[in-house]
């Protein structure tokens, strides 16, 4: 028994366990796997308050701005966010490959370009969210159904609540990201990985990233689509 017990010890160290994985990427999983439970809680609540409403708002009519055009034009912003959130998983696709072949430079230009895309969504986002609450009493016709006797009509008022909660904690997990891919890229620079002799750790967070990458994409057709 003694025997068995320390030769599983070994193998969790060092990166190599019993199922091919190192035990931080295993625990990662777990961590997305709860997470994906939260926005999936989120995502049934809304699907199931939106059926048993009477009436609810028109993306092409709520999300139909953009900023520097005086012009209507429906998803068209939303859908330059899903862009930039998209080409920032694919650098860090590469911000991966390259610390697989351990090209520290290539990495770090990869990541620096994940940051920005993450920091160009927050701030699209920002933008989307101020054009929201401040827009008048159009948008808030759109969002939350016509007026009667001086009040909004109840039931699409949970639009705005559920928009607000799961677009914001969306927005929380790529405000961390970004501030984690930093961390993860001032030690790229500081060749903390290559002393390690691995950049396991640039992949750790880019499971992350793409987790928060998916999401996004259900949130998008939730809201934004149907």
């Amino acid at each position: 028994m003694s025997t068995i017990a320390s030769t599983q010890k070994v193998n969790w160290k060092g990166g190599v366990s019993p199922y091919n994985v190192s035990y931080g990427k295993l625990m990662m999983w777990f961590f997305l796997m709860s997470d994906a439970f939260t926005f999936g809680a989120f995502l049934i609540s809304y699907g199931t308050t939106r059926l048993s409403a009477s009436y609810w708002p028109d993306p092409n009519e709520v999300f139909d701005k953009a900023p520097f055009i005086n012009a209507k034009l429906p998803l068209v912003f939303v859908s330059l966010m899903t862009f930039i959130l998209i080409m920032s998983s694919v650098t860090m696709v590469l911000a991966v490959h390259a610390g697989h072949l351990r090209r520290r430079k290539e990495v770090a230009k990869w990541l620096s370009l994940t940051i920005l895309g993450g920091i160009l969504f927050l701030s699209c986002q920002a933008y989307e969210w101020t054009h929201l609450i401040e827009g008048g009493t159009t948008i808030s016709h759109n969002m939350f159904g016509p007026i009667v006797d001086g009040h909004h009509t109840p039931g699409p008022a949970a639009f705005g609540a559920f928009f607000f909660t799961i677009t914001g904690f969306h927005g929380g997990h790529v405000f961390s990201g970004v501030v984690i891919n930093t961390i993860v890229l001032i030690n790229v620079l500081k060749g903390t990985y290559d002393r390690r002799g691995h950049y396991e750790m640039v992949e750790k967070v880019g499971l992350y990233w793409h987790f928060v990458d998916l999401v996004w994409v259900f949130v998008f057709t939730c809201f934004y689509l149907l």
